[in-house]
């Protein structure tokens, strides 16, 4: 059993989020910068602007980004 935030050794059913942290955008505006797991045990980050990252903290319920740990990708599409 894996403890709550923390990734199994291995890859998941589905895409999820290993890590997040605020980071400068291009424009110079905060981003949420998501690292993710994939099935296959590729990994990537992904950016996203400040609206689409508090969205997906939201649907997480995730008071930081830190919190955003284990969670599925998936969820950055529920209510939009």
């Amino acid at each position: 059993m894996t403890a709550p935030g923390r990734i199994a050794a291995d890859p998941p059913p589905e895409a999820v989020i290993v890590s997040a942290a605020v980071g400068p955008g291009h424009d110079g505006e905060a981003e949420l910068i998501v690292a993710l797991l994939h099935p296959n045990g590729a990994r990537e980050s992904v950016s996203l602007d400040a609206e689409l990252g508090f969205h997906l903290m939201t649907v997480c319920g995730a008071s930081d980004a830190a919190g955003l740990a284990g969670q599925p990708w998936r969820r950055i599409l529920e209510g939009l």
